[in-house]
């Protein structure tokens, strides 16, 4: 007899014993089903300028009511946001909170200029029982629902997720499917969320120029050419790194910056530089 049982979300497809986590850390096999750890399970809470996320085409000037749980299905060394994407459950300030009562919070910022919810911060899709529930309350209030996203989820989650989200930022690591691996994540799986998510809702997409990880000029072209095929007005955005976490490289050469922002707009209608 089988024992083990598969969360079919991302494509890790971990193989869970009774009890076991996931590689996220946030999706346990309990009681013969994946449940979701951090169903309401908020680390951060914030009003931000939607520019913040980034969004540079998407409702400019407006603010947003950002919220972060914990874990991610990535393992990039160079984390901007280790401490609550890392793979555990024990963290020293979790508060709980229902779908209704994020809803109420989002609406009370309407005067402070809030036009919805961004799930953001640590890897927002693991999760999705809650974005769900959630998105579908706010549809009814007026409010934007809004994913900050590695883009790691199959293809049966997000068709279910995506007639509930009007915009995506998406996290394009690489375009290299080795390096993908090396982060722990699956280029092709990105490709299909971006393909997938900008033929029904606005998209911008991120690249962090890491030494050695996503600065060759050669993907760079690739990673273009591959966006402009889909529509040549999806903004990306090339942000400059910093050493962080367990990568120690020196921060990205503004020189390379530059020339990697010329690449792309070359095929590319709106390209922007972040962090310099």
């Amino acid at each position: 007899m089988n024992d083990l049982l598969t969360c079919q979300l991302c494509p890790h497809y971990c193989e869970l014993k009774e009890g076991q986590v996931g590689f996220c850390g946030a999706r346990q096999a309990k009681s013969g089903e994946i449940q979701p750890l951090n169903y309401g399970k908020i680390t951060s809470l914030a009003l931000d300028p939607i520019e913040k996320k980034p969004f540079a085409y998407y409702h400019p000037g407006s603010m947003i009511l950002s919220v972060g749980s914990f874990g991610c299905n990535m393992a990039c060394p160079f984390c901007q946001n280790y401490h609550i994407a890392a793979r555990r459950t024990e963290l020293p300030e979790v508060q709980d909170i229902t779908s209704e009562q994020l809803i109420t919070l989002a609406k009370k910022e309407k005067k402070r200029g809030n036009i919805g919810i961004a799930f953001t911060y640590n890897e927002p899709l693991i999760a999705f029982e809650f974005i769900l529930d959630t998105a579908k309350l706010a549809q009814a209030e007026d409010l934007k629902i809004v994913i900050v996203t590695n883009g790691q989820i199959n293809e049966p989650y997000l068709k279910e997720l995506l007639p509930y989200v009007s915009a995506w930022n998406i996290d394009l690591k690489t375009f290299s499917e080795e390096a993908y691996r090396k982060l722990g994540g699956y280029l092709d799986t990105v490709l299909r969320t971006i393909e997938l998510a900008q033929a029904e809702s606005h998209v911008e997409v991120t690249t962090l120029v890491v030494p050695g990880i996503s600065d060759s000029k050669e993907e760079m072209k690739k990673e273009a050419k591959y966006l402009a095929a889909l529509d040549p007005n999806i903004p990306l955005h090339l942000t400059r790194y910093f050493p962080y976490h367990k990568y120690t490289e020196p921060a990205t050469d503004i020189l390379k910056m530059l020339k990697l922002k010329e690449i792309a707009k070359q095929h590319l209608n709106c390209v922007r530089l972040g962090n310099v």
